[in-house]
């Protein structure tokens, strides 16, 4: 672009255009004006989505950076706007996903003055943001986001927060746009390599652990061959399961929430795990007790590869006996070379197939598909068979979430948004967003009644953008998980954890989206395929007991 006289709003809003973002998310704010009007010189270059409340905005690029790779980009005002994006911030970093929240502050000369919603948002950022950009000068703009872009993609993903003064936005200067770093690709020496082959040619019973973020179909069907290649059963860390084709006969099952006892076992058993771009976070290790913190193991006899794209986080919970500083897909490409070393392993084959049969028998459940209560198993049994292997599942946080979790098979990378960090209110924001990026594909979002009204306004984005996100809302009354603790605890004393709740079928149509409420499991099929079919947003209320 020719170097003219911009203000600091359209240097920045050109640069973002520029380097290929299509939309933002946002809830307008007076402390970044200019900003917006540079969106509405732009509004057929880059959509900008106006969401109900920052939190569900953040959330929303956050869930749109985890499907695209790139940083997924929000707006909101300064103050009140900022805390509430926090939760948005939190989620991208605990899930490694690339993000770029844009903050307007108060003017230069107002700074340190606590002028009307004046934050310090280094210091409110500084433990959740991989950085934190201030730009002083409009002519600024365009190299800070180039530095915030970087920043966001490099190593391990995660969120970058960038504070812009009124002033600075609307004050005019001459800059030329600048070209975004690209992810540079990481691989193993062929030291480690050659490391990584003997701990493999001599361990009986090896086992991946995959997880991590930016997995692509490629670097999938190269697990899939290694998987093949060397006899070795996979695993997924928490929520990760569409890193790895759930059908695949290696595939073991999902390390999370009270993971089955067999593959736990198995896990236990393994005497060289490969953690491939999974962080062993405390979910995934039940508590940290499935390995010995640090050494990985007192004994000496198992041994931890770990495959993680960031210096800084090998050997930073356990020591490992090889760290590779390395992408997953690059340490994959890598391996191909390798001959074949699962011959001697009969052994371990049938306990790999015993976890398998294991997870397909907790995958049913107890399904029952006739009349009666509702059997969410049966409804997952009908989902796994009606979805298209691209549809994107979206969930938040509570005991609902273990359906979406146990009961359905992930079968392409890129399909499950659900947030790490136990986040309620997820669910809502991470459909909207999934669904404009992917408008083709099914979308179906799991919500408890307490989570769902945690962000249930954005169904008012998703009507008004129209987005056909299908909101499947799990209504039991209460804060689920919360009582579930009590009553192991504090048996019958729960308190504040009961709810009385809307008609949401009902409060969906008052939303101008398709409302439905099913109280049996029969009434669930043609429910859905009546929300399948509507030419809106749809809500279909899952009335259980508790």
């Amino acid at each position: 672009m020719p170097e003219s006289k911009r203000s600091g709003g359209r240097m920045l809003v050109d640069g973002l255009v520029a380097n290929g973002v299509r939309r933002a998310f946002c809830v307008p704010g007076e402390s970044y004006l200019a900003a917006l009007d540079a969106f509405h010189h732009h509004r057929e270059r880059i959509r900008l989505i106006a969401c109900r409340q920052e939190g569900g905005a953040a959330y929303m690029a956050e869930a749109s950076g985890k499907l695209s790779r790139s940083p997924g980009v929000c707006f909101v005002s300064r103050g009140p706007g900022a805390a509430n994006a926090m939760i948005g911030v939190h989620t991208a970093f605990q899930d490694s996903t690339p993000i770029l929240l844009f903050i307007g502050q108060v003017a230069r000369g107002e700074r340190g003055l606590e002028a009307f919603q004046e934050l310090d948002y280094g210091r409110v950022y500084g433990g959740v943001a991989k950085l934190v950009l201030r730009v002083e000068h409009a002519e600024e703009i365009p190299e800070k986001l180039r530095e915030a872009w970087g920043a966001a993609i490099s190593d391990r993903p995660g969120p970058v927060v960038v504070e812009l003064p009124e002033d600075v936005l609307a004050e005019e200067g001459v800059a030329a746009d600048c070209e975004m770093p690209t992810r540079a690709p990481k691989t193993p020496t062929a030291q480690q390599m050659a490391q990584f082959t003997q701990l493999l040619a001599a361990a009986e019973r090896p086992l991946v652990i995959c997880g991590g973020a930016g997995w692509t179909p490629p670097t999938n069907e190269l697990l899939a061959a290694f998987a093949d290649t060397h006899r070795i059963p996979v695993a997924c860390a928490f929520r990760r399961q569409d890193m790895f084709d759930n059908t695949h006969p290696c595939y073991v099952g999902e390390l999370g929430v009270a993971p089955d006892p067999t593959l736990e076992e198995l896990v236990r058993e393994a005497d060289v795990v490969i953690a491939l771009a999974a962080r062993l976070g405390d979910i995934t290790t039940c508590g940290y007790t499935l390995f010995d913190v640090p050494e990985f193991d007192r004994a000496g006899k198992r041994k931890l590869v770990h495959v993680f794209p960031a210096a800084a986080e090998l050997n930073s919970v356990f020591h490992a006996a090889l760290g590779i500083d390395c992408d997953a897909e690059g340490f994959l490409q890598a391996a191909r070379a390798m001959a074949p070393s699962g011959g001697g392993r009969a052994e371990w084959a049938e306990r790999t197939a015993e976890a398998k049969r294991a997870y397909l028998a907790r995958l049913d459940g107890a399904a029952d598909g006739g009349a009666g209560a509702v059997r969410m198993e049966a409804i997952m049994a009908y989902l796994r068979e009606r979805l298209p292997d691209d549809s994107i599942i979206a969930n938040g946080a509570g005991n609902y979430t273990l359906w979406a979790q146990r009961n359905y098979q992930f079968r392409q990378p890129a399909t499950q948004l659900a947030s790490t960090n136990g986040s309620m209110g997820y669910g809502v924001a991470a459909g909207i967003a999934g669904k404009l990026a992917r408008p083709r594909s099914i979308v179906v979002s799991f919500s408890g009644d307490g989570c769902f009204l945690m962000n249930g306004q954005e169904l008012a984005t998703a009507v008004q953008y129209g987005v056909h996100v299908i909101f499947l809302v799990l209504n039991n009354s209460c804060y689920g998980t919360i009582r579930a603790h009590q009553e192991r605890h504090y048996p019958g004393r729960p308190i504040a954890t009961s709810l009385d709740n809307p008609d949401f079928a009902a409060l969906a149509r008052a939303y101008g989206a398709f409302g439905a409420t099913v109280r049996r499991t029969d009434e669930f099929e043609p429910a859905f395929e009546r929300a399948l079919a509507a030419d809106s947003p749809a809500l279909i209320e899952i009335q259980m007991d508790q």
